[in-house]
């Protein structure tokens, strides 16, 4: 029996396609208001809103976060016990939900072993490659893996099968890896400058040691050394004999006995690699930072020549590019070798490598070289290189979660970041993006305004729908949409100038430049021409500079705006001086602590493979204080009432009257020019955006003295109405007397310089040249750069 085939326009609408929507009710994590949304699936949302309005609360720790939770749950304990434990966001409904995937700006891991080949699948394919068609045949691919050292060994195996059975088999195991012997892969060598350690004409009781924190007789590991009998205190470590000198610097760990106390004795170089060098050197306290950097010299290693690899796996060969040449090209050049290999054998390995490669090309990170350390690419690079294994991916149905993927990009470029969003989309995906330009809000099918401010006064949405109704629709977004900063009629005159000599710092072509000082110079360029290579790699020594680059603030959820900045030093002195009191009663981390929470404020339960909880101290009730310390007030208030404080009121409440504290008040001075006036003092690190942590660390930088400061594009997560605040901010700098030098590429801040310096006109070795010197009027009027193209629109529109 067959039956008449059902057209069209008789099938009903299936069940199935009714979820099309993204729905959020009752959204609380962190400072967003009780937020009820619905996203539109398979197509482009953007998220808008100033800095700390709520954009990644709801977008990374609501939507991602729960959709990661609810993946992590399909697997089974055992796998969960390996995997990071994830919390429920704080939300009632959550509702539509498909799988996403992250693509932030976390830095990628500054590990010295890790590279942008490391960090993709480039590398592995490339041993693989070598492993197969290099001459002379060395070995697998782990003979040209620099972070696989040649181990061998030789013993008795025991081999139980039963009482009568058991017996010794004789084995020897051989791998043979690629890693330098000298520099264990890190492709450089470190060599401790004594002198930063000691003075060699005192003796160790006259107080030799010139390292932080070992001045103290009382310090026990000043005391070991002075009393552990294998060294004569009394004596200048100049005359030390050579068993003396070998025992004081190289000594392996003996026990020693000290007025009848078992302790460990240690050479002094080993001792510091343990105690300072095996750290990471951003998380070390700013005079523990600067004396590392003094002791501490890093060069280049002679064994390897900086390529990590072994001379056997340098020897090894295809038409005469051994894998470390392959590793120092360009990527876009490395894709045309790659392109005119043939051997049939490998067929499918060239065309998978030929894949990844052309996708680095394709996301404008064709001028990076495989060897390039991880750690030294930009958040908005690292961004990048994390998309090109989702680039070519067959996935459909799934939700693309970005933080600013056009962080870092000139105009120029943002035009093809743009496109691969599209194609993300067309493929049919949802694609969420958390951004700050005009030139990508533009291109949504959706958008989402979060504000009206920051911090508590942000938190709720302020218009959802087009990209037309958000500019006809009066919220701060739409307002300063269609901002333009218009060009100086008039510019400084510098007061004098930085001068910059035979720059060849990576694809730097001999560059001489003359950076003018007193003035607001902005350097500029396609991403890749070298500007950071510029500032950052080619300022002379000793010229004063202030650097605020765009590295990521470390600090656990203990730090706060007061702990980072210093600003917590001033208040407990004043605490402690009102009330007769030691400071260290008013810290949260010292002898303050809550003893039940030991001063984190929440107690934090362990739930193995399922996610942690986190409750309120019942004891302390969050304030993080013993109740006794609570007690103690100045100004009327406690420690826990003025760290409750935003920076505005904290400003207010230490800038006169009885509470009137003028070091405390300079800090929060420079807080509030920053844009940072809503923040808590005592609001944890870790829930503070990109854009609230680069003018923390701008704030912070603002006290050192220094006459040149220069920043890393400080437009890095700003919203569009922050941007004049900023340029308020430079301008403010300057007009103290501060040169500043911005690497940015923001049109605000271009046309608002004094003075501009372009690089290019390509990326790699296409760029490292300088193609314009000048006032931005005279960038316009030329035309002659992508950057004057850029800007002459920008300024005209």
């Amino acid at each position: 029996m067959s039956m008449a085939p059902r057209t069209d326009t008789q099938s009903p609408a299936h069940v199935a396609d009714r979820h099309d929507l993204i729905r959020v009710h009752g959204a609380r994590v962190n400072n967003l208001q009780d937020v009820s949304i619905e996203i539109p699936k398979r197509r482009l949302t953007v998220f808008t809103g100033v800095s700390g309005s709520g954009k990644s609360s709801l977008v990374f720790h609501t939507i991602a976060a729960e959709s990661q939770r609810l993946i992590n749950e399909t697997y089974s304990a055992f796998v969960q016990g390996f995997m990071p434990t994830l919390a429920r966001p704080e939300v009632d409904v959550l509702d539509g939900l498909t799988t996403a995937i992250i693509v932030d700006q976390q830095r990628l891991g500054a590990d010295p072993r890790s590279t942008v080949g490391t960090a993709t699948d480039a590398n592995a394919m490339l041993r693989i490659l070598f492993s197969r068609l290099g001459q002379p045949h060395i070995g697998s691919p782990h003979a040209f893996a620099f972070n696989v050292p040649t181990v061998r060994a030789s013993g008795a195996l025991t081999v139980d099968r039963g009482a009568a059975k058991t017996r010794a088999v004789k084995k020897t195991f051989t791998r043979t890896g690629g890693m330098c012997t000298r520099c264990e892969g890190r492709g450089t060598v470190s060599d401790i400058d004594l002198t930063q350690l000691y003075d060699d004409s005192k003796s160790i009781a006259e107080g030799a040691f010139t390292i932080p924190g070992w001045k103290s007789d009382s310090f026990w590991t000043v005391r070991v050394y002075a009393e552990s009998g294998l060294l004569d205190p009394h004596k200048p470590i100049r005359k030390f004999t050579k068993r003396e000198m070998q025992d004081f610097l190289y000594r392996e760990p003996t026990k020693v006995k000290v007025e009848g106390v078992n302790l460990t004795y240690e050479g002094l170089i080993p001792k510091i690699q343990k105690s300072f060098l095996s750290k990471d050197k951003e998380a070390l306290q700013p005079h523990i930072r600067a004396f590392v950097e003094r002791a501490v010299t890093f060069t280049t290693c002679p064994e390897c020549d900086g390529t990590r690899l072994s001379e056997a796996a340098r020897s090894s060969r295809i038409d005469g590019i051994n894998i470390a040449d392959a590793c120092a090209m360009q990527i876009s050049d490395l894709a045309g070798w790659v392109r005119g290999r043939d051997e049939a054998t490998v067929a499918p390995l060239l065309t998978a490598l030929q894949r990844t490669l052309d996708s680095f090309v394709e996301i404008g990170l064709g001028y990076l070289s495989l060897d390039r350390p991880s750690g030294t690419l930009s958040g908005g690079e690292a961004q990048r290189v994390k998309m090109i294994r989702h680039l070519g991916s067959s996935l459909t149905d799934t939700t693309y979660v970005f933080d600013e993927p056009t962080a870092g990009l000139h105009p120029h470029d943002i035009q093809r970041m743009n496109d691969l969003l599209l194609r993300l989309r067309d493929k049919g995906n949802t694609v969420l993006v958390v951004e700050h330009k005009p030139q990508t809000i533009a291109i949504a099918d959706h958008v989402v305004d979060l504000g009206p401010g920051a911090g508590t006064a942000g938190g709720t949405v302020c218009f959802e729908g087009t990209v037309e109704g958000l500019r006809a629709g009066g919220t701060v977004t739409g307002r300063h949409l269609g901002d333009r900063t218009a060009l100086k009629e008039t510019v400084r005159k510098p007061t004098g100038k930085l001068p910059i000599r035979g720059a060849t710092t990576h694809n730097l072509q001999d560059v001489d430049v003359d950076i003018p000082l007193g003035v607001l110079a902005v350097v500029t360029g396609v991403a890749g021409s070298g500007k950071s290579s510029l500032v950052h790699g080619s300022i002379p020594a000793g010229s004063g500079v202030v650097s605020v680059d765009q590295g990521a603030i470390k600090g656990s959820r203990r730090s706060n705006p007061a702990t980072y900045t210093g600003l917590l030093e001033p208040i407990r002195k004043a605490f402690a001086k009102a009330n007769g009191v030691k400071p260290g009663l008013f810290s949260a981390n010292s002898e303050g602590a809550c003893p039940h929470c030991n001063g984190a404020g929440v107690i934090y339960t362990d739930l193995a493979m399922m996610a942690g909880v986190a409750t309120t101290c019942e004891e302390c009730e969050g304030k993080r204080f013993e109740a006794s310390v609570l007690d103690h007030h100045f100004g009327g208030r406690d420690i826990s009432e003025v760290l409750a404080m935003s920076v505005a009121q904290a400003e207010e409440f230490f800038g006169d009257g009885e509470a009137r504290t003028p070091a405390a008040h300079r800090i929060l001075g420079r807080l509030a020019d920053v844009g940072l006036g809503y923040l808590r003092l005592g609001q944890p690190l870790t829930t503070l955006s990109g854009g609230e942590r680069q003018r923390l660390k701008l704030a912070t930088h603002m006290a050192e003295k220094g006459g040149v400061y220069v920043l890393d594009e400080p437009t890095a997560g700003l919203h569009l109405a922050d941007v004049e605040q900023l340029l308020g901010l430079l301008d403010r700098l300057v007009d103290a007397g501060k040169s500043v030098i911005v690497v940015e590429h923001h049109p605000a801040v271009m046309a608002h310089a004094d003075w501009i310096i372009d690089l290019g006109p390509g990326a790699g070795h296409d760029g490292g040249r300088i193609v314009f010197e000048g006032t931005p009027t005279d960038l316009v009027a030329t035309r002659s750069t992508l950057t004057g193209e850029h800007l002459a629109a920008y300024v005209e529109a």
